[in-house]
């Protein structure tokens, strides 16, 4: 088993990026092609019916430029909040400053490797391939002015924690600028800010936390009760201003690269490797097999029916293989296994051995390993994936896609509601809705059948019509006649973590923004030049 060697086939969504020196040089050649340098123009423009003086931005990470797994300075620069307080300051809009609490950091922080290292952002490293980390620095304190801020996104944030003035003592990331850390909450500040207008993103975390987690804690998605008491009462005193503002609907989660980049049947395996595990993995078939061997009436408490015993056997070919992975979901055999030691139908060592394998099955399509999960399929003496399952963390499940979906869904319903009632009760359109669907399902190449497929919760047939209308069923979205990827390639919009925009991602999302603002608010503002922003960085 030591000599076993898995081929990870894609770190990418779209395929493995395999490439030569040559093949390298000619993507930084595109990627200049890509990357046009904006022509120098004096851009005007209006501010129609919305004042534009004190723009804030409530948020998470994508909100704060969070992208390559960590706050850096230069992923703030590019977040699409700092976008668009760049076009309001054009001529004639009437914005002022946009300041940020900016990190000071080339590389910021996204954990600790070996030897107690600390680890920063992640670049694309071609002679891997896939993501890797480069040296970072631990956060420090905000050491700008507190009063004159705008921008007060926290990475990790969830909306049940945007008035909980505990979250400084728990997220270093909002106690480096809150105002008063432990007093203070989110909410609190960017009404101190005194807007005049706002973009308000939440409800990601409360299930996309659950999803990165591989399902594993239920408790990690937010209460239907409580995402609509945060969303509500936070929106309210918002509108309570007089401020006029953007509410964002959520996006498909399980569509997200980090999701999608390691495949279920990732194993590529030979004839002669296949065959090995085969022999090695020989015990747990015939133990679940004798399982549906029991006779009368051991059959009705301890015994597994044929369907079941299909769906747990594990064989090997040459060629793709699926994972071989933990599903809690699946009855748990350890009592049944039990029973076969007890009736000396296995020895004791065969029923150890047997252990791993009490809620264990091969990948189908519809399970979604995570990202992570690439660091670990195929390691150990036992390679992990292959000869034991892979740990419950690592793949989202099938049914667990379910509940992730149906959270998400759910929070899109509740976010259309409240947002329509306090219009309602204002009379007016004090918050318009952006929903970023169409623009998501454009992007994953999703057609009609995906989006009913996938339910979207999109609500009412407008919403389904507007989202088949823009989703064309082709992999990617044209900007300016350039394809963009849903990857983090080097021509994608995703960064290298796999759930955060890099900034031509960022650049699309405040050109969606600006687009609703023409419409509700009458406003006449250029779009931010997608393609003049890099990608990723590709070392």
């Amino acid at each position: 088993m030591k000599n076993l060697k898995l081929y990870l086939f894609a770190l990418l969504a779209s395929g493995a990026l395999m490439t030569s020196c040559d093949e390298e040089e000619t993507l930084v050649e595109q990627r200049k092609a890509d990357n046009p340098l904006p022509v120098v123009t004096d851009p005007s423009g209006t501010n129609g019916s919305v004042t534009l003086t004190k723009y804030v931005s409530i948020g998470n990470s994508i909100t704060a430029g969070y992208m390559d797994g960590a706050l850096y300075t230069n992923g703030q620069a590019h977040s699409f909040a700092n976008f668009l307080g760049t076009q309001f300051q054009i001529s004639g809009v009437g914005g002022a400053s946009f300041n940020q609490p900016d990190i000071n950091s080339p590389n910021g922080y996204s954990g600790i490797g070996p030897n107690n290292t600390i680890l920063g952002r992640y670049v694309l490293d071609l002679s891997i391939p896939g993501p890797r980390p480069l040296a970072g620095e631990v956060p420090t304190a905000y050491a700008g002015n507190k009063a004159q801020l705008n921008n007060f996104a926290v990475p990790g944030m969830r909306i049940v924690d945007i008035n909980d003035p505990a979250l400084a003592g728990s997220n270093p990331l909002y106690a480096r600028f809150a105002s008063s850390p432990g007093t203070s909450t989110v909410l609190s500040d960017a009404l101190a800010a005194s807007p005049t207008f706002y973009t308000y993103w939440l409800g990601n975390n409360d299930a996309l936390g659950y999803a990165v987690g591989g399902g594993v804690n239920e408790a990690a998605i937010t209460s239907q009760g409580n995402f609509q008491n945060a969303l509500a009462g936070s929106l309210s005193q918002l509108a309570g201003t007089g401020a006029k503002g953007v509410v964002m609907t959520l996006p498909p989660l399980v569509l997200l690269p980090y999701f999608r980049a390691v495949k279920w049947n990732v194993a590529a395996l030979d004839a002669a490797t296949a065959e090995q595990l085969n022999t090695a993995l020989q015990g747990v078939n015939a133990a679940l097999f004798g399982l549906t061997q029991l006779p009368a009436p051991f059959n009705t408490v301890y015994g597994i029916s044929e369907a079941e015993y299909n769906k747990r056997k594990i064989a090997y070919a040459a060629g793709p293989n699926p994972i071989l992975m933990h599903d809690k979901d699946l009855a748990d055999l350890g009592p049944n296994f039990d029973f076969l030691l007890a009736s000396q139908q296995i020895t004791a060592a065969q029923r150890q051995a047997l252990e791993p394998y009490r809620q264990s099955r091969p990948a189908t399509s519809s399970d979604l390993p995570v990202l992570t999960a690439a660091t670990v399929i195929g390691t150990g003496a036992a390679p992990i994936g292959l000869a034991v399952p892979i740990a419950d963390k690592y793949v989202l499940s099938a049914n667990e896609v379910v509940k992730t979906v149906t959270a998400r869904a759910t929070f899109n319903q509740i976010i259309k509601g409240v947002v329509a009632q306090i219009n309602e009760g204002a009379g007016a359109t004090v918050i318009t809705l952006v929903d970023v669907q169409p623009k998501f399902a454009d992007l994953f190449g999703l057609n009609d059948a995906l989006v009913t497929q996938l339910a979207l919760g999109l609500g009412d047939p407008d919403s389904i019509a507007a989202v088949k209308a823009e989703a064309d069923g082709v992999l990617g979205i044209k900007v300016n006649g350039t394809n963009l990827a849903p990857d983090f390639s080097p021509n994608g919009v995703f960064s290298t973590d796999g759930i955060h925009p890099n900034p031509r991602g960022h650049a699309i999302i405040a050109n969606l923004i600006l687009s609703a603002m023409r419409t509700a608010y009458g406003v006449e503002i250029p779009d931010v030049d997608v393609l003049a922003q890099r990608g990723i960085l590709v070392q």
